[in-house]
């Protein structure tokens, strides 16, 4: 069932309490180092401002440990000024979340002017879904709109005591939570066949629920990233140095067992002695065993290219995590192939959040795909088939 959206509510001369995503990559001295998250609110308060109504916006940015000195980099004035800078009107900034100073900068708040609230993790009562912290957020504004996805599947306060403070009616979800949810409900409903699953990254232990889930579905679940190695462990292979789950063993065994031909795994891979880029001696090996000392790092060209061909052949692909290290160039070039063939397929494409989105963006490539997810383990949730209760609280449109 859709869930109702902001297009169905009267915003003119209404104050709305946004839940936005903001939680953006940051430099050493907290700059903004990707606005993709901001780029992607950008519809949704846009929509609301030309209806008018005003904003007030609250987000988390990192993970702050009560300590003010150590949290100032998660304060959230530069991530207003990119805002202003974005979507080219002023935007004020609160000192706070509820205190005193977001009370006068949102009671003071007219048509069309927008206000960024404080950290919403510098409040205790933010991680707890404290009922009073809600009441008091909620008091701010006239109606509620949830448009981070992001972090749909935590029940904070912000996600789901403060929109219970509202009538169900001022209830409802930005354009980017629908665009998600419409992009989820073609992967988990009746999708395009072949349908593909691309699955890096380090850790097997972090997908076991989702690559049970979409073995379901797919037609091959393709793998890359370190989780290869624990895989190959599990076959009995040898993998040198490379990083490996010991005791993930045996659910990669049960994993490979429940999947048998649709898990894809890598023919070649790139191998180095050293993990710094200024150090490495890259080298391919062929087959599924690495030498002693050798640690893979990276698919090989040949996984690569055949990889990409099943893409391309593909009616469907979702992809989450990165074949190699790419973040370094030296190893990227796996990460690259797959996102290349992401871009070039006619199929439905599906980029997870997280360290995937963060590598097609950096390609140049976000464009290119049918959607880039703002959400990493959200969307990763979202695919075992688990439902939010922060959605559950947004009423279903008539």
């Amino acid at each position: 069932m859709a869930k109702q959206t902001i297009k169905d509510l009267d915003f003119k001369g209404k104050k709305a309490l946004v839940r936005v995503d903001f939680n953006v990559p940051q430099t050493k001295d907290g700059e903004v180092s990707d606005d993709r998250r901001i780029r992607s609110a950008l519809p949704t308060l846009t929509h609301i401002l030309d209806q008018g109504g005003s904003l007030i916006l609250v987000s988390h940015l990192g993970r702050p440990k009560g300590d003010p000195e150590a949290d100032a980099a998660f304060r959230m004035d530069k991530v207003a000024a990119r805002l202003q800078e974005l979507i080219g009107r002023p935007v004020q900034k609160a000192d706070d979340t509820v205190g005193p100073d977001a009370q006068a900068k949102c009671a003071a708040l007219k048509p069309g002017e927008i206000v960024v609230l404080e950290n919403v993790r510098f409040n205790k009562g933010e991680k707890k879904g404290d009922p009073e912290f809600a009441k008091q957020l909620a008091g701010l504004a006239d109606c509620y709109v949830n448009d981070a996805f992001g972090t749909c599947h935590r029940d904070e306060a912000s996600m789901l005591a403060v929109p219970e403070q509202f009538p169900s009616d001022q209830r409802a979800i930005g354009l980017l939570v629908e665009k998600e949810l419409q992009i989820l409900d073609q992967l988990l409903g009746q999708p395009k066949p072949p349908m593909i699953a691309v699955m890096g990254g380090a850790k097997v232990s972090d997908k076991i629920g989702v690559i049970e889930s979409l073995l379901k579905k797919v037609d091959k679940l393709l793998i890359g990233g370190a989780m290869t190695y624990t895989f190959l462990k599990a076959q009995g292979h040898s993998i040198g140095m490379s990083r490996c789950e010991e005791d993930r063993l045996d659910v990669a065994q049960h994993l490979l067992k429940l999947g048998g031909d649709k898990i894809v795994l890598p023919q070649d891979h790139l191998v180095t002695t050293s993990l710094d880029p200024n150090e490495a001696k890259t080298t391919v090996i062929e087959g599924s065993d690495l030498p002693e000392g050798q640690i893979g790092i990276d698919i090989g060209p040949k996984t690569a290219e055949a990889y990409a061909e099943i893409i391309r052949n593909a009616g469907t692909v979702v992809w989450n995590g990165p074949m190699g290290k790419f973040e370094d160039e030296p190893f990227r070039k796996g990460t690259i192939a797959v996102a290349e063939a992401m871009a070039a397929s006619p199929a439905v494409t599906a980029v997870g959040g997280g360290e995937t989105a963060e590598a097609v963006e950096q390609f140049g490539l976000a464009d290119k795909v049918s959607h880039v997810s703002t959400g990493g383990g959200a969307f990763l949730e979202a695919l075992e088939g688990k439902s939010f209760n922060s959605l559950r609280v947004i009423p279903d449109r008539d």
